[in-house]
């Protein structure tokens, strides 16, 4: 499982995001930014939160 937690982004949120593959998850973050912090995902910004998502 593939896991990226919100706050090591930098954001101020406990939100988790799970997926089978990284491209879920950066699908399910971006997701995430837009709804909750009304930040869109650019592919610049999706290649520095690669290396945030963990293997737990």
């Amino acid at each position: 499982m593939k896991t990226l937690h919100c706050k090591d982004v930098g954001f101020d949120c406990p939100g988790i995001i799970q997926a089978d593959s990284e491209a879920e998850v950066l699908q399910l973050a971006a997701q995430h930014a837009l709804e909750a912090h009304q930040t869109t995902v650019t592919p610049e910004m999706a290649e520095q939160i690669k290396p945030l998502i963990r293997e737990e």
